[in-house]
């Protein structure tokens, strides 16, 4: 491990150059966000302002860093999962000069003890992936809410659950922007993102054929809808279990089977759960997985799966392959669990393609400039969970087609006359 007081803690700092060449990968993807960093560089919009972020410390988020740092900011950064951080990237921050603290492998007091790193240099924004940096903040140093913290982004459907339901208690003592709900991020991020990289990671962990398998998705969200298509793309039969009326229709008019999960236990061959709700798969599910049932989450924390209860009845467990754990049980089947229950496109895998969080992170980046603006101005949004401006949304889509060279047609005067118009009929 290597460590420099107060400025960073990495696994290994000599892993710098071949971090170095997966963030140039990435940024040869991400276009849109390297052309905001471009517009914003000599103006540094975010001088003065010192950002905090817990997110996946991935080649993607790299590019973010680099575009904030760019634009003016100081920033200090940790992972937002324990196993979700690229070291090689992690060490390439660590060499340019950024503040970060972020290993693969952390365990939960290590997690949190990054998170209090980044604190210390009394951050004016955060920026945060799941709810963990915010609320850390709200449990431990509620006053840096009155003395320096402006507002913050949250990036990803758990965290702005969590969010609004502080907001609803009354409890949220900054505001934070809902980047997850932008169109741009949560219909391609969390469709097309989640969908491709959650099959990569099962595919890098087990080198299984979807083609003919029963592949029992839990929850269909957006990231639970980009993996069962992706699965079904590939061949599976897709069985899809929700607690919601309306979802559970939507999946069946796209062609997937719909059961409860106890129904599904017994005949699934690989079980995805997408949910961010805890308890989706229990012992009684377990005693009725097939033998050699694999058995992986694609949401945010590592509740979805009971491992606890997979535990009690596991007479014995070893490592098969990289993120691949088997589970004999005492009946003598076999349950492989995948990534330790925790997020295995990420842990797995290298998480979202760079193209999808293109947009994702131009969100993140035109958020953190907008409070920072507001500041300027003497204005500050009310404590609650805001979403992003909806010409926003429009500005970063319009950009990245230009990117792909792609054009669309527009609204002429008379068309837009007859839109608003509302006395036109028949």
């Amino acid at each position: 491990m290597d460590h420099k007081e107060g400025k960073y803690k990495v696994a290994e700092l000599k892993l710098a150059a071949e971090g170095h060449k997966l963030v140039d990968w990435a940024e040869s993807r991400m276009p849109v966000l390297m052309a905001l960093r471009e517009k914003y560089r000599k103006t540094k919009p975010l001088k003065g302002y010192r950002i905090a972020g817990c997110l996946h410390v991935t080649k993607e988020t790299a590019v973010l860093v680099k575009t904030l740092v760019e634009a003016g900011a100081e920033v200090s950064w940790s992972g937002c999962n324990p196993l979700s951080t690229n070291d090689a990237v992690a060490a390439a921050l660590a060499a340019d000069g950024v503040s970060i603290f972020a290993w693969h492998g952390m365990n939960v007091k290590e997690f949190y003890w990054c998170i209090e790193e980044t604190l210390k240099f009394h951050p004016n924004l955060t920026l945060d992936d799941g709810a963990d940096l915010i609320f850390t903040i709200h449990k431990n140093h509620p006053e840096f809410a009155e003395k320096y913290v402006i507002g913050g982004t949250e990036e990803t459907t758990t965290g702005v659950h969590r969010l609004r339901a502080m907001a609803a208690d009354g409890a949220l003592l900054y505001p934070v922007v809902a980047v997850n709900d932008a169109e741009t991020k949560w219909d391609f991020d969390n469709v097309y993102g989640t969908g491709q990289s959650t099959l990569d990671g099962i595919l890098r962990a087990t080198s299984v054929l979807f083609a003919g398998k029963n592949v029992v998705v839990a929850g269909y969200g957006h990231c639970g809808k980009g993996v069962a298509i992706r699965a079904k793309g590939l061949g599976a039969n897709v069985i899809v279990t929700e607690v919601k009326p309306t979802a559970a229709l939507k999946a069946t008019l796209d062609g997937m089977r719909v059961m409860k999960m106890d129904e599904a236990a017994k005949v699934g061959d690989i079980f995805i759960t997408a949910t961010g709700v805890n308890d989706i798969i229990v012992k009684r599910h377990f005693e009725q997985m097939k033998d050699g049932a694999v058995v992986c989450n694609t949401g945010h924390y590592d509740c979805e799966i009971n491992l606890g209860e997979l535990a009690k009845f596991t007479k014995s467990k070893r490592e098969v392959r990289n993120n691949n754990e088997e589970h004999t049980l005492k009946n003598g089947r076999r349950i492989y669990v995948l990534a330790q229950g925790r997020l295995v496109n990420l842990a797995a895998a290298e998480g979202h393609p760079s193209e999808v969080m293109d947009m994702s992170f131009a969100n993140q980046f035109m958020s953190q400039l907008r409070l920072a603006d507001l500041h300027k101005k003497g204005k500050r949004l009310e404590n609650t969970v805001h979403d992003i401006p909806a010409e926003q949304d429009q500005e970063i889509a319009a950009l990245k087609l230009r990117t792909q060279g792609l054009a669309i047609d527009k609204l002429t005067p008379e068309q837009v006359k007859y839109i608003t118009d509302y006395a036109a009929g028949t």
